[in-house]
């Protein structure tokens, strides 16, 4: 598990809103739960087929974790380790963005270069 970085999927347009800022608060769900949720690298994949479920216009952001004053890894229902952030993001944290391609077949295509 690679703790350097985690990841949050995020929609085009939204992303393109919150760049004109300096933090993100999160999305709707976020805020209902109280934290960012996030993904390690090794999640991506299954977070997009479990919540992002047929989706178009999807980024993929990764985070690096090192000044991250309130992550929280917690265990989630199905028993795995999830990246919660107990505050806002400070998008000088944010090191990349990758678009994800949704396929003909509905599902979604990560790029090459993600790691």
């Amino acid at each position: 598990m690679n703790l350097k970085y985690i990841f949050k999927i995020i929609d085009k347009g939204e992303w393109q809103k919150v760049k004109e800022a300096e933090t993100y608060l999160g999305s709707s769900k976020d805020a209902k739960d109280g934290f960012i949720h996030f993904s390690g690298e090794d999640q991506v994949k299954g977070t997009l087929e479990k919540h992002y479920s047929k989706q178009k216009n999807l980024v993929l952001l990764k985070v690096e974790t090192l000044k991250l004053d309130n992550l929280i890894w917690e265990q989630a229902s199905d028993g795995n380790m999830f990246p919660h952030l107990y505050s806002s993001l400070d998008l000088s944290n944010v090191v990349d963005e990758f678009e994800i391609i949704l396929s003909d077949d509905g599902t979604h295509k990560l790029p090459d270069n993600f790691n």
